[in-house]
This record gives C-alpha cells, structure tokens and sequence, in this order.
C-alpha cells in the first residue's frame, strides 16, 4: 500500500474512534444532564447522537473500500456532570474534529479521492454547525 494512502487510513481510523467517542458523549450527556437544564439539552445531545453514527458507519466502510481495517475503539471521553463542562468538553471535540476532517480532506485531494473530499466538506458544515450550537448555549448566563 502507497504511503500516502496508510496515513490517509490511519488518520480515518483516528476520525472513527473520535465519532464513536461523539456517539458516546452525546448519550451520556443525554442521560446524565439535571436541573433546569435537562428539558433542553437532553433531547440537544440525543438529537446529535444519528449524526455522528452516520459518520462513524461511513466512515468505518470508507476505511474498509481503501483497503484499510476500521477501529473498533473509541476515542477516550471525559466524564463531567456541570451543564457548561458538557458543552464546552462536546464544543472542544467538534472543533478538534473539524481540524482533523480539514487536514484529511487535504489528503484526499492529494489522492484524487473527490468523493471522499466532499463528503469530509458535508461532515465539516455538520460539526460546524454542532459547534456553532454549543458555542450559542454557552452564551446563556443561566446554565449552571
């Protein structure tokens, strides 16, 4: 296998883990958030749990069309009780992810793997998007 294409699967890999660690985060949050808080943000992370599944399972088959073998280990997840310590702990791992997908979809170029690169652009608006919401309930002074 071409170096270019190892680095390519093993940075895929790494993205994997991180969107089943997402899986796992969004759940435990949705399940562990009280006070005030719970009659919004439980359904928030439930509602961002479909998204990362979906990128989790392309990228697993992804990993497996070019030639790799996908993780089945996720990512560490930090556990946190405080409403604002989820939110900025689920705000920082979008953002890591975001730069990660941005430093693959170079690589893809560099392959000439075009559909790849597009959908790592749909997967990067779909974390911008989370992270952009994190950021916005943040910004209450309400949460605890």
């Amino acid at each position: 296998m071409e170096e270019k294409m190892r680095q390519l699967i093993e940075g895929l890999n790494t993205d994997l883990a991180g969107e089943y660690s997402a899986v796992i985060q969004y759940t435990y949050y949705a399940s562990t958030v009280t006070g005030l808080e719970y009659q919004i943000l439980k359904p928030f992370f439930e509602g961002e749990i479909p998204d990362e599944q979906g990128h989790a399972l392309y990228l697993s088959e992804k990993i497996k069309n070019l030639g790799g073998e996908p993780t089945t280990k996720p990512a560490e997840v930090k556990h946190v009780s405080n409403v604002t310590e989820m939110l900025k702990e689920a705000s920082k791992a979008e953002k890591e992810t975001i730069q990660r997908y941005e430093e693959r979809k170079k690589q893809a170029e560099e392959l000439g793997l075009t559909e790849l690169v597009v959908k790592l652009e749909d997967m990067i608006a779909d974390e911008t998007n989370h992270m952009e919401e994190m950021e916005r309930l943040l910004k209450d002074p309400r949460l605890s």
